[in-house]
């Protein structure tokens, strides 16, 4: 239960790490205010029916489109800086060592599948090494 719980809790923590800490753009591209394109992280495309009027023409007519872009952006932190990349030459030694000295400490153990773990041995009525008199030296 602990080492489920242990997982959950760091996938949480990576997950918001990442949210804060990138920035993220959603644009939607309508046309006739109806859906055309929707983009993340990037721009979306348009339907090829944006309108331009030449202003020196018609300096009165008002600039009217059938289209209509809707753009959602969250900023991300910028101040973040990572210290791990700038260790000196005894911080990697030391933590090469660590890392080799303890890795075998996290690794699976192996159950192996035992036939007969419900019949009990059979019982010794004499020691056979005794009365023989038959030591392994």
């Amino acid at each position: 239960m602990k080492n489920v719980l242990h997982r959950i809790v760091s996938l949480v923590m990576a997950v918001l790490l990442l949210t804060t800490t990138t920035s993220w753009k959603v644009e939607k591209h309508y046309c006739m205010g109806h859906l055309v394109d929707v983009a993340f992280f990037g721009e979306a495309q348009d339907c090829g029916m944006s309108m331009t009027l030449d202003e020196e023409i018609e300096p009165s007519v008002e600039k009217m489109s059938c289209c209509n872009s809707e753009v959602i952006a969250k900023k991300g932190q910028e101040d973040v800086k990572p210290s791990f990349n700038d260790f000196e030459l005894d911080q990697q030694v030391f933590l090469a060592a660590y890392v080799y000295s303890f890795i075998d400490l996290f690794e699976t153990e192996v159950q192996t599948h035992s036939s007969y773990t419900h019949y009990l041995p059979p019982k010794i009525v004499k020691d056979i090494q005794l009365l023989d008199a038959v030591f392994l030296i």
